[in-house]
Formats: C-alpha cells, structure tokens, sequence
C-alpha cells in the first residue's frame, strides 16, 4: 500500500502516521524570544497555546516493522484533554492501519526517543477491562536506559512529563529493552542522545538509498526553531541546544538531508539550506 505520506528510501518504506493535534503554551515553545516574534509564525488562541503536532514515523522494510514514537495516546481525562486542546480523528492504531496496511500487532519494533507523554503515550492503551496493556502486543520497545532512569527518578523540574503508564506495562510485558546512549536499531537506523532538551533524549539517524534522514524529537521541534536561538523555554540545558543545533542545522544544508520535525503540523519532512549565514527550510513531504 503507497500513501500519499510515503516515500521509499532504499530498503526502507517511511510513512508518516500523525496521531493528534495538540495545543502548548507559545511562551513555553519559545523561551526567551519575545511573542511579538513567535506569534507571526505560531499564532496562538486565546490560550496563548499554539498548534503542536505528534508526527509518528513506521519504517518498514522486508524484515522488520518499526514505529519510532507512539504520540500522546488516548488515555487522557476530558479534563486533561481540555488543557492540552488534544485533538484526533481517529485512534494511533487506525491511522497506522489506514495508512500503512499494517496493523498494530504487526509492528515488531517501538523506539522512543525519550519518555515524555507526547512522545510515548501511544506506547500502552486501556483494554476491554480498563486495564492497561501495551499498544503493540509483539513488538520490541527499545528506550535508552539513562532515559529509563531519568523518567523513574525524574527532577521536579520535569516530573509532569514523565507518566509511568506510558512504560511501566511493558517492564512488566517484558517487552521493554533499555539500550545504550547510542546504538544501532536495524540496518542503517541508529539512535545517538543529544543533550539539551534534556540529558538522555535521543536524536535518530537513518541511512538508506544513498540519504539521509535525520529525526531531531525535540532538539528541534517544529520548523519554527529552526533559527539557531529559537529554543523552547521547556529545554533543561538550553545552551547546549543552541550548540547541538550549531552543529547539526549547517551538517543538514551542506549534505541535504531529510530533517524529521516530530511536531510541525504543517508536515514533518523537511530540507534545509543555508544562505548567507542564515538557515532556511522548505516542506518536503
């Protein structure tokens, strides 16, 4: 099955499965730069709260099935759903089958990046019963054992993100594997942490038919942060973003990869060129 979402790179196909629409305070996408700024890019309502996206990724190549981040899931309160402006057309596990063919308990490989909710809440669901049980009953949850330990011990700085229904289940499953800082998820996928957003978030890289796509999770969120200072006042080190993103956003230009923004609503795959010193971006897919 091709969606219009799609695009084969190499032994990969890549399809990007949207799973909700969300709503944060633009103030906190956009720490020290002032709204007069941000809001020209990001208008906010009258919340002040702009438009988020939860772009999933599924790889699937002729052995494996791999789903790289599970969105907010779907076991949110009315009320919880109300402060975050949470909005779906239909459940992760429809949207993964309507778009790819591929149901849920085909996915043989789940990789979160890190452990917040809007980034792995899609990893359990609530059963017939109300019990919790893992979304992808046969699949390999792989997760970066620091991050494991920061979300089991989380500061009260960031406690709020971290909701052990999101993984606890799968320790339990068994079905939770913690991995190195950086390692290799399937041939050409490998996952490396980069320190900013936080200390143990991982960035992930795939190369596959002489490209690459590189997905930035939260270094670079949406394509709005591109500009080097453009930070989200959520980011823990915030300095060490602007050196990651040095580094990374002119290694993107000069070699034209395709950059993976896991919460641009206005689609996840873009390029980035560098002019005059400037960094741009152009929607891709």
């Amino acid at each position: 099955m091709q969606s219009p979402n799609s695009m084969q790179l190499g032994d990969y196909r890549l399809t990007v499965v949207p799973d909700a629409t969300f709503r944060l305070d633009g103030g906190a996408m956009f720490g020290v730069v002032p709204r007069v700024l941000w809001e020209k890019v990001c208008p906010p309502d009258a919340q002040n709260r702009i438009l988020c996206q939860s772009n999933c990724l599924f790889l699937e190549t002729t052995t494996e099935r791999i789903l790289i981040e599970t969105g907010l899931g779907d076991k949110w309160t009315p009320r919880q759903t109300e402060i975050y402006g949470i909005t779906r057309a239909r459940s992760l596990g429809d949207s993964l089958q309507g778009l790819t063919g591929c149901a849920p308990a085909d996915v043989t490989l789940v990789i979160n990046t890190h452990l917040h909710f809007d980034h792995a809440g899609g990893n359990t669901r609530r059963d017939e019963t109300g019990a919790l049980a893992p979304t992808f009953p046969n699949a390999r949850y792989l997760v970066s054992r620091s991050e494991y330990e920061v979300a089991e011990n989380p500061s009260e700085r960031d406690r709020a993100s971290y909701l052990h229904e999101n993984w606890r289940p799968l320790v339990e499953s068994g079905q939770l594997e913690l991995m190195p800082d950086d390692y290799e998820a399937a041939p050409g996928l490998t996952l490396e942490t980069v320190r900013g957003h936080s200390a143990t978030m991982q960035c992930w890289r795939l190369n596959a038919g002489k490209q690459t796509v590189y997905g930035f999770a939260d270094l670079v969120p949406m394509s709005a942060h591109i500009p080097l200072a453009w930070i989200m006042g959520y980011d823990l080190f915030p300095v060490e973003t602007l050196e990651a993103k040095k580094r990374l956003l002119p290694q993107a230009a000069r070699e034209n990869w395709l950059c993976y923004l896991y919460h641009e609503p206005a689609g996840a795959f873009w390029r980035i060129n560098e002019e005059n010193g400037k960094l741009q971006s152009t929607p891709i897919l």
